[in-house]
């Protein structure tokens, strides 16, 4: 074919890649086909009350059935409160997770263009990463994995650790083992793995998202010292973080249950848990911003050759004014509005920028609200130790 000087040439890597943690593997072909969604996660609702109540409604049925609905054992179903909350709340909201960590980490790769942090001769690397993310997203045998993980260690796990060694709605233990009413067999073969499939499938996305991280971390990125993110422009990867908070709400929403359970049934007090708590908050605190972390031997290469480059600059501006204004005594523009005082407040700012840019991408306000999603669902447990009158105007107090 014979290539003439008037014909358009394509441009190559012109475009980003589209991202989402989302939008692709069999769970999400799954759902399409089931029309539970679209292709950009339509029918949100009706994919959160579809697989809640396909998780729930027998358990509720069948104990019903069973007479372990109000029975006589030491945990019926109603009494049940991790249950109700595992299903009828952190299951809802991981899925919902799904659209909000869409809205929040699609757009990182086209800001790592479009803003010029990725270098030029640095993005078809940045494109093989993103393709290399979505293939991880989209395999078949990682969700695969998934199942066979969930039946074989998380049922050991369930059986072993999660599941109460006494009389409930769900089995009785007897010299062997646990003897599994029906609903139990619901329960420990379709909604326990329903729920640890996809919560351990978020866990993966997570691994996926950190692998493009640390990727994009190994490229030669175009940091600016002085960009007023205070993270050398580079602040968005802090802020897309937030994407990630309905899943740690859905964690702390188990923790809650865990711990009603314990407080209800058990007689423990909350305050016998403010150790537990600390540790979750600031365990998914770590896990989600920790990764980010890969990011500051750049951030603080470019902090110190920013300080350097703005301290020459700062340097020879001060000598000048020093010398124009101060040993000078410059006669023929008057000193009051002019631009050079300006110029020098603006040089100080610009400096001052510098010297306070973080070494990460991700500021206290970050690791706030993610706190405060893992602790809000245990917030409602102040009740157990002081009434709500109370508790209001104490928050009162705090607060004016």
């Amino acid at each position: 074919m014979e290539i003439t000087a008037n014909m358009p040439v394509r441009p190559i890597l012109r475009e980003p890649p589209e991202f989402s943690l989302v939008l692709g593997g069999p769970l999400y072909e799954m759902f399409r086909r089931a029309h539970l969604s679209g292709s950009s996660l339509e029918f949100l609702w009706r994919r959160m009350v579809v697989v809640s109540l396909f998780a729930w409604l027998p358990l509720a049925i069948l104990s019903i059935f069973d007479g372990h609905m109000l029975g006589a054992q030491n945990l019926t179903f109603l009494r049940d409160i991790e249950s109700h909350v595992r299903f009828l709340v952190a299951l809802p909201v991981l899925i919902f997770a799904e659209l909000v960590v869409h809205d929040r980490i699609a757009p990182v790769v086209k800001y790592l263009v479009d803003r010029g942090v990725v270098t030029q001769e640095d993005t078809p690397k940045l494109y093989a990463a993103v393709n290399a993310a979505l293939r991880a997203r989209n395999s078949l045998w990682l969700e695969l994995v998934t199942v066979l993980f969930v039946y074989t260690v998380g049922r050991w796990l369930w059986q072993h650790v999660g599941a109460l060694q006494a009389t409930t709605w769900y089995g009785v233990p007897d010299g062997t083992g646990m003897h599994l009413t029906p609903a139990g067999y619901w329960y420990s073969f379709v909604s326990i793995p329903i729920f640890q499939f996809i919560l351990i499938r978020w866990y993966v996305r997570l691994g996926i998202w950190f692998q493009l991280l640390w990727r994009v971390s190994r490229l030669k990125l175009r940091l600016l010292p002085a960009h007023p993110d205070q993270a050398a422009g580079i602040g968005f990867l802090g802020k897309s973080s937030y994407g990630f908070s309905p899943i740690v709400f859905a964690q702390g929403v188990l923790l809650a249950g865990l711990i009603a359970s314990r407080i209800f049934f058990q007689g423990q007090g909350l305050l016998s848990f403010k150790m537990t708590i600390l540790a979750f908050v600031a365990f998914f605190a770590f896990v989600i911003l920790g990764p980010l972390t890969m990011f500051t031997p750049q951030l603080s290469r470019a902090k110190r050759n920013g300080l350097s480059e703005y301290g020459t600059l700062s340097t020879a501006y001060v000598a000048e004014f020093h010398e124009k204004w101060v040993r000078g005594g410059n006669k023929t523009e008057q000193l009051l509005g002019t631009a050079d005082i300006q110029s020098l407040a603006d040089l100080g700012n610009s400096y001052a920028v510098v010297r306070e840019m973080q070494l990460v991408p991700f500021g206290l306000s970050d690791i706030t609200r993610l706190a405060g999603a893992a602790v809000l669902p245990v917030l409602p447990l102040l009740l157990t130790i002081m009434p709500l009158e109370e508790l209001v105007t104490r928050l009162i107090k705090m607060i004016f």
